[in-house]
């Protein structure tokens, strides 16, 4: 059962701030095997990878090509279901839609001195899209990646899915083909990451690394940050729902559930203003529970993770929210919309009792790749904006250059850089 904290009493903070420091996920040290992983495949590239291919997933690779006669996208996606290509269809075009709008524009101006200042936006070459493979089916999380990067001009997008006997889902072909992905290699884990940045056989490396995966997989990830940029080390799954007299308990229950089921690890968390919807959706999950094919995993993840708060109103529920950061936060109330300003820190936030998280996942468009583990305080979703960059261009004329000169050279000769004043003090005529 669900750990219950009722924020009205004065005790609350201290022991809601020990349940969130609670670890959650795997917390075996799993630091030394990554980094003999990614040593292997930097001294023997597609040989390692290989052999680590064989050994976890039961598969021959070429150590050159890294693909088998036994993994084809093309015949694996023809066997994808209609309705379910339909379905991959529907959700690309829309995620396609919505990161459109995020495009942003290059800027030109000339400021009071007469210098000419601006931005300019241009793509990555290149970016890796690890995607969790085997019989796992999860198309969402290769649209997720590839359609923002392919919207924002990426050239080259590669993607990794582990398909362990040679079995890859169909839905995972389809989407990586709508998706636009350019290469595909049937590998996984650390060994997948550390092909994806140094390069392994005919894979050459990317310039960014996307998507979940487990433990090594985030591991390995944080370990070749530097040589690559990464989108985030991401945690187990999180929602937080924020509910008042007018939620369906059925509803609320459902959507708590549907991140609770994602791993033991994930966490689940009702804050309410009403106790008599607190007890009742309590009993609905119970209820519930018993009704997944995922129960014991659900199970527990709600019993370990989850908790039930009964706040003193949605001000204070909204500032307990705003401690915890979760990932998708949902406002199950009367009027979401009066209650957002308050909110501060989301990975994603559902308005009304027909925003379930579950749509996010999939069709609204929205990336569904957020921050977890309370990195929404620092961090935002993925978007556009993480497979462009963001140059800086100046230019200042004689003019210009007079204006800024003085103060230019005066902070190189207090900084003691001399090389840096000359290159000030060479343009006056004053070496």
């Amino acid at each position: 059962m669900a750990r219950r904290f009722d924020a009205r009493k004065g005790d609350f903070q201290d022991q809601f701030d020990a349940f969130l420091a609670e670890p959650r996920g795997a917390v075996e040290d799993v630091a030394e095997t990554v980094r003999q992983v990614i040593a292997d495949v930097r001294a023997k590239g597609g040989e390692a990878v290989a052999t680590y291919t064989a050994k976890f997933d039961r598969l021959t690779l070429d150590p050159t090509l890294l693909q088998s006669d036994n993994v084809d996208l093309h015949r694996l996606a023809h066997a994808c279901p209609e309705e379910l290509k339909q379905a991959i269809d529907f959700a690309a075009d829309r995620i396609a839609a919505y990161h459109e709008k995020q495009r942003p524009e290059d800027h030109q101006f000339t400021d009071e001195a007469g210098v000419q200042l601006g931005w300019r936006w241009t793509p990555l070459d290149s970016v890796g899209v690890y995607v969790p493979g085997g019989l796992a089916s999860y198309p969402s999380s290769v649209l997720m990646n590839a359609v923002p990067a392919k919207i924002a001009g990426v050239e080259r997008v590669v993607m990794v899915a582990p398909a362990p006997n040679g079995q890859l889902a169909p839905a995972v072909a389809y989407a990586a083909l709508k998706a636009g992905v350019d290469e595909y290699y049937p590998i996984g884990g650390a060994q997948a990451v550390a092909a994806l940045a140094y390069g392994a056989g005919r894979l050459k490396p990317v310039d960014k690394i996307v998507g979940p995966g487990n433990a090594y997989v985030a591991e390995a990830k944080r370990q070749v940050f530097g040589t690559v940029g990464i989108d985030t080390i991401a945690g187990p799954s999180e929602i937080l729902v924020i509910a008042d007299e007018t939620a369906n308990p059925d509803w609320i229950a459902a959507d708590l559930l549907s991140q609770s089921e994602h791993d033991a690890s994930s966490q689940s968390i009702l804050i309410c203003v009403d106790e008599a919807v607190d007890n009742s959706v309590g009993e609905a999950v119970d209820k519930q529970l018993s009704e997944l094919s995922t129960e014991q995993r659900a199970r527990q993840a709600w019993d370990t993770h989850g908790a039930i708060i009964t706040a003193q109103d949605l001000d204070q529920a909204a500032s307990i929210a705003n401690q915890i950061a979760a990932e998708h936060l949902e406002l199950a109330i009367a009027d979401p919309d009066a209650l957002l300003p308050q909110i501060k820190h989301a990975g994603a936030v559902f308005l009304g009792h027909h925003t379930p998280e579950a749509l996010g996942d999939y069709v609204t468009g929205s990336n569904h790749v957020l921050p977890t583990s309370r990195a929404a305080r620092f961090s935002s979703g993925l978007g556009l904006y993480d497979f462009l960059k963001r140059m800086s261009v100046q230019r200042a004329g004689p003019d210009g250059f007079a204006a800024l000169a003085p103060a230019a050279l005066t902070l190189a000769e207090a900084e003691g850089l001399p090389a840096h004043a000359r290159s000030v003090s060479i343009r006056t005529n004053k070496v």
